[in-house]
């Protein structure tokens, strides 16, 4: 009879034990529910000035700002973030593997890279410029990028721009950081630095290079910046909710104004969900 006793009381433990196990997986697992004692990782750039951007303060930059909206959103404070560095040949492999929840990193919305992983948004439209020296009087349009040393990311849409279509025969140099870039652009290496308006305004507004460095306004693409997502994810669609109350609360304008106000960014009005410019 006692014998009975214990194994009964046995059999309960072991189910409360296994109840409890399984609850804790379902919190575990639910990306936007309360957030709980869990992280959530977000993949950011590390070396974009109004961007992203980490410092010895901690991350700063535009798409930081989105990001950490978009989690408490998702119930998840500030210390619950866990930012990874997300360089741009290296974003769809980190979303595939589950490297990353979501990647906010100036990442531009293509037919190609839809192929490969979701997007929510677009939160921010952006356009391909050229960032050259002060003094710099040579490039005024796309035609003379042909005779100029030009730097890029590998893996960005930018050089691929230049490569297909803008300037077919620019002296193109793929280096795996803007900061790479810029660095041969002040020692005169290159003659100007490609990318998005939005980061090279990052860059020109930074204390250091002040009156050293200026936009082309050349305006020679459309870049629509989504936030990518694991393809077939769920939160692409709470995530384009997020980005809605961030417009719709001023949080976006604040945030504008914070982190491309310095370098006087003439940004477009913020992109309704799921309006991607070609």
């Amino acid at each position: 009879m006692k014998l009975r006793k214990v194994t009964a009381a046995s059999a309960v433990l072991l189910s409360l034990s296994v109840a409890a196990t399984a609850c804790g997986g379902d919190k575990k697992d639910d990306k936007g529910s309360s957030g709980g004692g869990n992280t959530i990782t977000i993949g950011i750039k590390f070396d974009q000035p109004g961007i992203g951007q980490k410092t010895p303060q901690g991350y700063s930059g535009f798409d930081v700002d989105v990001a950490t909206y978009v989690a408490k959103k998702l119930g998840y404070s500030s210390d619950q973030i866990e930012w990874k560095e997300s360089k741009s040949a290296d974003r769809e492999t980190m979303l595939k593997r589950g490297d990353v929840d979501f990647i906010a990193a100036s990442y531009s919305i293509t037919p190609e890279r839809q192929k490969l992983v979701d997007f929510a948004g677009p939160y921010l439209l952006a356009h391909q410029d050229v960032l050259v020296r002060a003094d710099d009087k040579s490039i005024k349009s796309a035609a003379d990028l042909n005779k100029a040393r030009l730097c890029s990311v590998t893996g960005s849409t930018s050089a691929q721009n230049i490569k297909d279509t803008l300037a077919p025969k620019a002296q193109l140099q793929k280096y795996p950081t803007y900061s790479a870039c810029l660095t041969g652009l002040q020692n005169k290496a290159i003659d100007a630095l490609t990318t998005d308006d939005s980061i090279l305004a990052g860059y020109a507004s930074q204390a250091q290079f002040k009156g050293k460095f200026k936009l082309g306004g050349l305006k020679m693409t459309n870049e629509n910046y989504g936030i990518g997502v694991k393809k077939g994810s769920d939160l692409k669609a709470k995530i384009n909710k997020a980005l809605e109350s961030m417009v719709s609360d001023g949080s976006w304008d604040a945030a504008v104004k914070k982190n491309f106000g310095p370098a006087n960014y003439k940004n477009e009005p913020a992109p309704k969900i799921g309006d991607i410019k070609s």
